[in-house]
């Protein structure tokens, strides 16, 4: 498998998903805390079936870079290590390096879920022009009454509770986390430590410079954030980053996964076609000779 090396000289895991025929762009794809890049199997290969390249890392402390970083203790899944927050951040915006010499000319759209979110803010706060398109599943305003201290299960809690209700309608999908031997439920408060948690707390930073388009995808009973919450995402990329082609899609009956949700086959056709109107197919004979992509216009 093929991997990076940290400025801690951590080695990042990561796998690339070919697209199918002629690659019209590239996905860089962000997981959430406690998790991996292998839960995403359905949503990647919508993607590559639509012709994009998918390139999904396990995060340090995480999966299968976890395992390795923390000499195969699986009880220590989840913590970042040495810098904790900001060498994450650091090592995903190299990780963007990688991707985009790999694939010159290519469009190049940042896809995160959850904490992938976060950290999809945080690189688009440092450097929005390496980036083509924006796409924030199970999000959140990341400013204190916006983004939930509780307990995310508290709603669901009871006698007969697995503790991960709050992740999908569908009971196989928490049962699937649970058996998970890459995955844990520690909450992200005590993996990460207080310093690295605030240092989460942020909000999209004002006059970008570029006008990148964001889809917002949430479930309407997502505890983390929320549909009230995204909605203030939204509106501060408009009002404070000054962006113009800002979508925000609600599902109803869905909690926080909702590529894992039994909606998750309108998830992934809605994403699918927001993504055909921004960025334009290719074939053989329209590729230009320098293997630039033309980008369509951001509409809405």
């Amino acid at each position: 498998m093929p991997e990076f090396i940290d400025a801690h000289g951590i080695a990042i895991v990561y796998d690339v998903h070919p697209a199918q025929g002629n690659p019209r762009g590239v996905v860089q794809l962000l997981h959430g805390v406690g998790e991996h890049a292998g839960r995403y199997g359905s949503t990647i290969a919508a993607l590559t079936a639509a012709g994009f390249t998918v390139y999904a890392d396990d995060h340090r402390g995480h999966g299968r870079t976890g395992l390795r970083q923390h000499g195969g203790d699986h009880s220590r899944l989840g913590r970042l290590g040495p810098g904790g927050l900001r060498a994450t951040v650091t090592g995903l915006q190299l990780f963007t390096r990688v991707i985009r010499d790999e694939n010159p000319g290519l469009p190049l759209v940042l896809l995160g879920h959850s904490w992938g979110s976060f950290l999809a803010q945080k690189l688009v706060n440092a450097d929005p022009r390496a980036y083509d398109a924006v796409i924030l599943s199970g999000s959140s305003l990341l400013w204190p009454g916006d983004l939930n201290a509780a307990p995310l299960n508290k709603r669901w809690a009871g006698s007969d509770a697995t503790g991960v209700e709050w992740l999908s309608t569908d009971a196989t999908v928490g049962r699937a986390f649970l058996d998970d031997p890459l995955t844990t439920t520690v909450p992200l408060p005590k993996l990460f430590g207080p310093v690295d948690t605030l240092r989460l707390i942020g909000k999209p930073k004002r006059d970008l410079g570029v006008d990148v388009p964001v889809l917002l995808l949430v479930g309407r009973d997502d505890p983390v954030g929320g549909p009230r919450s995204v909605h203030r995402l939204a509106d501060a990329y408009r009002t404070r980053s000054g962006l113009t082609d800002v979508t925000t899609l609600v599902y109803p009956e869905a909690r926080h996964e909702i590529f894992n949700e039994r909606c998750a086959p309108e998830v992934r056709a809605d994403l699918v076609a927001w993504l055909d109107a921004r960025i334009a197919r290719r074939d053989a004979a329209s590729v230009p000779e320098s293997g630039s992509a033309p980008v369509a216009g951001t509409g809405e």
